[in-house]
């Protein structure tokens, strides 16, 4: 899959945010893919699993071509039941599991495939042999175009290669969260041809929540020209592993100015500078 220099977030536009109604749906879906954001990234836990539909029918109703954007979700965390007092959260990437996960996906979604998808998160108990050989098949039966994992670690992700290498791994990164760029994460994608998304893209730095980053990027903004949170963006398109965000907003109008992004380099010591306002001290 060729994503959208950047992802559209789901999360938030079910009942676990802003709960749009079906033609504050499609007119989202009909607004990111104006401003050039045509990838669109989904769990089936979303919303308690009731976005996925949600998102299907306005993405119907809004006529667009299928084949003109790009669907992502997501399987393996499995939340007790409504009124349970047994069950407990926990993780199932049994091949029985995937397959029912991707078939819920699929009428869910209102779509014959999906472009990528991945396992949410690493359980302890994975078989990579099983869940791998299982992604495999369906991806040859044509209900997947590809596959990857989400919030793998390093050695996570060489078990899941000792099968197959995930084409994918979805992981939080941001100029917040830099521990990717320090604990092997970045590398290993680099090694292996992983290819990465970054969740959470924007790491909250908006709300002044680090002054020192703060005043980097008001001086940073009027130099480019363009809103700190689009240098948000060009820090993390900066790097070699080639970072897609996903940008998690219900407030689709923010996609064109955001996708200036992709249009322009930051400069190296710019990006230097950044990440030490972050750490707070000088790089080693």
């Amino acid at each position: 899959m060729n994503p959208s220099p950047i992802i559209a977030g789901t999360m938030k536009w079910g009942v676990w945010g802003s709960n749009f109604t079906a033609k504050q749906f499609a007119r989202a879906i009909e607004v990111a893919v104006a401003a050039g954001v045509t990838t669109f990234d989904h769990a089936d836990i979303y919303g308690g699993y009731t976005t996925e539909a949600a998102f299907g029918a306005g993405f119907e109703a809004s006529g667009l071509d299928r084949e003109a954007v790009q669907f992502i979700s997501k399987c393996g965390i499995k939340y007790p039941p409504e009124g349970s007092t047994h069950a407990v959260k926990h993780y199932d990437y049994s091949a029985a599991h995937i397959r029912q996960s991707v078939e819920n996906s699929l009428r869910n979604l209102r779509t014959e495939y999906i472009d990528v998808y991945l396992l949410h998160r690493p359980s302890p108990l994975l078989d990579a042999q099983e869940a791998v050989a299982t992604l495999e098949t369906l991806r040859d039966e044509g209900k997947i175009k590809s596959w990857g994992v989400s919030n793998f670690t390093p050695s996570q992700l060489q078990l899941v290669a000792t099968q197959q290498t995930p084409a994918w791994n979805q992981i939080e990164c941001s100029l917040a969260h830099t521990t990717p760029l320090t604990d092997g994460t970045l590398d290993t994608h680099q090694t292996l041809g992983v290819r990465t998304m970054a969740w959470a893209p924007l790491g909250q730095l908006l709300d002044n929540k680090n002054p020192r980053v703060a005043s980097v990027l008001n001086r940073l903004s009027t130099e480019y020209s363009v809103a700190p949170e689009v240098l948000l963006l060009m820090w993390l398109h900066k790097h070699p592993a080639g970072i897609v965000p996903v940008v998690g907003t219900t407030k689709p109008e923010r996609y064109a100015p955001l996708m200036q992004s992709a249009a322009t380099a930051m400069e190296l010591e710019h990006w230097f500078e950044l990440l030490e306002a972050s750490w707070g001290h000088k790089v080693p």
